[in-house]
């Protein structure tokens, strides 16, 4: 059970009492009667919390079962998926081992993960600037915690439904500038005190979920002035040529797991051809295959 299920079943409970279930719920009560999405009454259905009494196209029948009216009398809480998510998670020794430089995100990104209440924080600049290697780090720290979401297609299937069903601690949002309108608008609620607002056929659902935002864009300009407001915003700077050959060689060798000479083999080949460590990645991957310089002309055409 996920912190907050207890408050659910115990609204349910009130719900079942306050009706006449054997002249009324014959066929149960559906989401629209008390107003808790779907796909949470689907999972606690699946932890054995409810039972489903009638389903068909147009509707789902519930009733709350045994186990549960045991667990809400015994005023039991029980966490398991999401007790992780939900502690503190301790930041680890080498957060950021790899990356050079921009000791001052280091320092905002460690104090915000580790306040008390939300602090959200945007990474704005050009491709390439390390923007994406924090999200990484975030997101290996936090494990179960963490969530990570591209912007560009958080709409495939709906940051409201993703996060009221994780519940992570962090939410990591890469290219955060292309966001979809209705995600965005769901994303300004949960920053504001961990609301999520959705309105469904005339009734609104509301999940709450404290959670940290980290974001990258890359044109904080094409962000809404709302949006911008409730991080705090630092610019990245470019790395120059002898930095990122360091930023490769560290990330090749504790990321992907390469030996240090190939490592410094493959910066040195992508010296002057990309300032991205993606690419470096990927020729990483294709390397065995191919060899480093026929990797690197297949994957940059150069």
């Amino acid at each position: 059970m996920k912190p907050g299920d207890m408050e659910l079943l115990k609204q349910i409970a009130e719900f079942e009492d306050s009706t006449d279930q054997e002249r009324d719920w014959r066929l149960g009560w559906s989401w629209r009667d008390v107003r808790i999405w779907p796909a949470t009454l689907n999972r606690l259905c699946l932890e054995g919390y409810l039972d489903t009494l009638f389903r068909s196209n147009s509707y789902t029948g519930y009733k709350l079962t045994p186990k549960a009216r045991a667990v809400i009398a015994a005023g039991e809480v029980i966490e398991k998926t999401d007790e992780k998510a939900q502690d503190s998670v301790v930041l680890p020794d080498d957060l950021f081992v790899d990356i050079i430089g921009h000791d001052e995100v280091k320092e905002l990104l460690t104090a915000a993960l580790s306040a008390e209440k939300p602090v959200h924080v945007l990474l704005s600049g050009p491709p390439a600037l390390a923007k994406t290697l924090f999200l990484w780090d975030l997101e290996r720290a936090g494990g179960e915690a963490a969530l990570w979401l591209v912007g560009s297609a958080t709409s495939k299937a709906g940051l409201w439904d993703v996060v009221a069903e994780r519940r992570p601690r962090w939410l990591l949002i890469d290219e955060l500038d292309k966001m979809v309108a209705v995600d965005t608008a769901a994303l300004l609620s949960l920053m504001e005190g961990g609301r999520m607002v959705r309105a469904k056929v005339g009734r609104q659902m509301e999940e709450r979920v404290p959670i940290w935002v980290i974001a990258a864009t890359n044109d904080e300009r094409r962000l809404s002035p709302e949006l911008r407001s409730r991080f705090a915003v630092r610019t990245m700077r470019p790395y120059s040529g002898i930095e990122y050959y360091t930023v490769i060689k560290g990330v090749l060798m504790r990321r992907e797991g390469i030996a240090e000479e190939l490592a410094e083999e493959i910066a040195r080949a992508l010296d002057g051809r990309t300032i991205d460590v993606r690419d470096a990645a990927r020729v990483a991957r294709l390397t065995p295959q191919v060899g480093v310089q026929k990797a690197v002309k297949l994957l940059l055409g150069v």
